[in-house]
């Protein structure tokens, strides 16, 4: 089993190459959810739900969120009742959003609703929640702090930001699931998404390093040069008080990554690291990254036989 730690649109990239390798069902994915939040009464995951419409055949590979060929005939007429929702969620989304909300309601933990969303749609791979726990991302700003997804969707990122925190349980537990998924794999990989607001939730969770200091780990770099591939990566990092680069993300994971990976054309060095082309502008360019990582995994693994 491959596990995986995913958040944005980096990773589920990747997880796209993989599926032509392996299997669903022999793929794991932890997923963040410091930017869950509740949109007009529902339950809003959207690093949970990129994850689910990848593996249901759903997802919109052209934006990377939501539903293909969805419609938003419920956003569009809510606007003659209330303020606009700061970000268009499709009428299925939606759907999928009033499900989890319903099953959080009545009491399901966050792990037990992503399982029943999961079943609903078919999807063979194992998507775990990080935590069952409320931890959400807020970045600071002039005018207080404001929630990553207001920040990066709401306001498209053209906000001056100060810093980067985390609100809710302090250093929240990892689901036993979480852990297990680790504990299991063959290797572990953190695809290219962003190391403070998609990976470093998961990384802060109670148990992860731990268990992955015990397992074989390759850390894709999101960065080429000091340009993330997509997102605000470089911004938030210098927030943070962290080189924007593949050096600085490099920092955040050295404590237990086996193997780090950066694309070829990077300039920033960093020593020791596998160079291989990152930039995975489509499907047969992420089966290709794929491919290559798998070849380590299996060498490795040749190696501790």
């Amino acid at each position: 089993m491959i596990t995986f730690l995913s958040g944005g649109t980096g990773t589920p990239k990747l997880l796209r190459g993989m599926r032509n390798l392996v299997n669903d069902d022999q793929i794991a994915v932890i997923v963040n959810t410091a930017e869950d939040m509740w949109v007009s009464g529902n339950h809003m995951s959207p690093d949970i739900d990129t994850v689910l419409y990848l593996f249901a055949g759903l997802l919109n590979t052209d934006t990377w969120w939501g539903i293909r060929g969805d419609t938003f005939s419920t956003h569009k007429f809510l606007e003659q009742f209330t303020d606009a929702e700061f970000i268009g969620i499709g009428d299925k989304d939606r759907a999928v959003h009033i499900a989890r909300a319903r099953m959080l309601w009545d009491g399901a933990t966050l792990t037990e609703a992503t399982e029943g969303l999961a079943r609903a749609l078919g999807v063979q791979a194992r998507v775990l929640p990080m935590t069952d726990a409320e931890v959400t991302t807020y970045v600071e700003t002039p005018e207080g702090p404001m929630h990553f997804q207001q920040y990066w969707v709401g306001h498209r990122g053209e906000v001056p930001i100060q810093g980067v925190v985390r609100k809710g349980e302090a250093a929240p537990k990892a689901t036993p699931e979480a852990l297990t998924a680790i504990r299991e794999a063959d290797a572990v990989i953190l695809g290219p998404s962003n190391p403070v607001t998609s990976i470093s939730p998961i990384l802060e969770c109670a148990g992860i390093r731990e268990v992955l200091r015990d397992q074989f780990v390759i850390a894709v770099s999101p960065f080429i040069g000091d340009r993330p591939v997509s997102g605000p990566a470089a911004a938030l990092m210098e927030a943070w008080g962290m080189e924007p680069s593949s050096a600085g993300t490099y920092e955040l994971y050295k404590d237990f990554v086996d193997v780090f990976v950066q694309d070829r054309r990077d300039e920033t060095e960093v020593p020791g690291a596998m160079r291989l082309d990152t930039l995975m502008s489509n499907e047969g360019k992420a089966e290709a990254l794929a491919w290559e990582l798998m070849a380590v995994v299996r060498s490795a693994a040749q190696k501790r036989a």
